[in-house]
């Protein structure tokens, strides 16, 4: 069994790689993107729990604080669905091509060819700087089918940034 390492580099991944037979290492996603994410829906679900409990409870009277518990609510359905969407998210690199899994009720399998790909970029915005994230983002020959990694540690998203490059360079030279 995994014990949290992609098996062919031996770095550290995030929740230990989903053991198949004979099939892909699959690498998850680090905890640091659920945190964040986490924490967004605390922030503004929290705001808006405030909000909802003080505007309307001090115009039209306190019975419609009560409107309150909506976002409150939305908060504890939310906070499970986060973690379960954070699961479902991963990716594995194979000999010609990078396979994206992700999606709880609607599973969707991405694979791209090292050939056929154009730009990978690494991006960070303020929000996944602060949390120490980044994301790497494919673009292929094909508009419809870039692809995008999100939440990963930067020195992984810039190691995954340079093999990937790499590979395609290789793979599209022989076109």
């Amino acid at each position: 069994m995994e014990t949290g390492t992609s098996g062919h580099t031996g770095r550290p991944a995030g929740p230990p790689a989903r053991p198949t037979t004979d099939g892909p290492t699959w690498t998850g996603l680090p905890p640091g993107l659920l945190r964040m994410r986490r924490l967004l829906l605390v922030v503004w679900l929290g705001l808006l729990t405030v909000a909802t409990a003080l505007l309307p409870g001090l115009l039209a009277g306190p019975a419609w604080a009560a409107l309150a518990l909506l976002p409150l609510a939305v908060l504890l359905w939310g906070w499970p669905m986060l973690g379960r969407n954070w699961r479902s998210w991963r990716y594995a690199e194979r000999s010609d091509d990078l396979l994206i899994s992700r999606g709880v009720l609607w599973r969707e399998e991405t694979v791209v060819p090292y050939g056929r790909m154009q730009l990978v970029e690494v991006t960070s915005g303020p929000v996944e700087r602060h949390f120490g994230l980044a994301s790497v983002q494919l673009h292929t020959a094909a508009a419809a089918t870039d692809a995008r990694i999100p939440g990963l540690d930067p020195a992984e998203a810039e190691r995954l940034r340079d093999r990937l490059t790499e590979l395609g360079e290789a793979r599209s030279a022989g076109l």
